[in-house]
This record gives structure tokens, sequence and C-alpha cells, in this order.
């Protein structure tokens, strides 16, 4: 049974349309430049462009985690657009839970769970059983500088192993928990 993606809580609620695209892949090393081709083509050329620099490198950097740290054969990003809010969720199918970011990095890896913290206004992970999988996704939402990063989250539905971003403030998100800077 193929994996369900819900949008994040943002757009649960929304009233008005909103545009969801998707992208499946094997995981690869060349995965992280095909999903950042794919949303940069998505977002440059509309009214997102000014989330485009930002959505690139926070999506590279979670497919690469993927690559790096999962067994998952394919990579699945959804990216969801609705006003001036973008949405992306990265899911994977690997056997194993998501890495936990470095409390200290040092060296030239791990920060790209720390990149998505700085960039994206929420962000979080969940982990769910489907079937004998077990489906983890990253999910991140990014807004325009000065706009209000209070998105209505309507009602959601918190996962046993959903994990949050490190931000300031944090509640119920999409498929868990969120963090919100």
């Amino acid at each position: 049974m193929p994996a369900v993606i819900t949008p994040p809580a943002p757009f649960a609620n929304a009233p008005r349309p909103f545009e969801r695209y998707q992208l499946a892949m094997p995981n690869s090393p060349t995965a992280a430049k095909i999903a950042r081709d794919f949303v940069g083509t998505l977002l440059r050329t509309g009214p997102h462009s000014a989330l485009a620099d930002d959505a690139r490198l926070c999506v590279s950097e979670v497919v690469a985690n993927v690559y790096c740290h999962t067994r998952s054969r394919l990579v699945r990003v959804e990216v969801t657009v609705d006003g001036d809010q973008v949405a992306i969720h990265v899911t994977d199918d690997a056997p194993g839970p998501l890495p936990d970011p470095p409390e200290r990095p040092e060296g030239e890896g791990g920060r790209g769970l720390l990149v998505v913290d700085g960039l994206a206004t929420s962000w979080g992970s969940s982990t769910r059983q489907a079937n004998s999988r077990r489906i983890n996704t990253v999910w991140f939402v990014l807004t325009p500088p000065g706009r209000d990063t209070e998105p209505d989250a309507g009602p959601a539905t918190a996962a046993p192993d959903a994990r949050p971003g490190t931000g300031a403030r944090s509640g119920s998100g999409p498929t868990g928990s969120r963090s919100q800077r």
C-alpha cells in the first residue's frame, strides 16, 4: 500500500485552494540534486520565488539525510504552496528511526537539520508504520521574511514517535509535533 502524505497543519483548513506537487525517485547519490532542481523549478518562476533558495537548500539537506542515514529504496518529495507559504515533506520507508541532530556540530557533516531549523518557519518529523514498513517524514514550512509566522494549525493528531524541530515554540503539527521560530 503506498504511503499517504497529508499536507502540513497550516494548510489543513485552508479556505482557498492550494497547489501540491509530488516527486518520487530512487534513493541515490543524485537524489538531493534532483529534489533541489525540482523545488527550484517550481518556485523560481512564480510568486514564491523569494523562498526558492531556502527551499532548495532545505530539501537538499533532508534528501541527503535520507541517502546518508537510511536504507530506503525510494524518496518522496511533496511540495505544497498556499498563499505566501511553501511546505515540503520528504518521506522515506527506511527500516530505522530518524537520525538525531547533533548537539554541537563539529567537522564537515551533520548540520542538515540545523540548516532546516535556521531557515524554516516551522518543521518537524514523524515515524509511522504502514504494513511492514516504517515511514519516516521530515517536513518544513517556509514563509517570506516579515510575514505572520503563526499558521492556523487546525486540528492535528500527534504521532507517538514524532519529533519537533528545535525552535522556540512547539505545538501539535501535521503528523506529530512541530517547531516554530
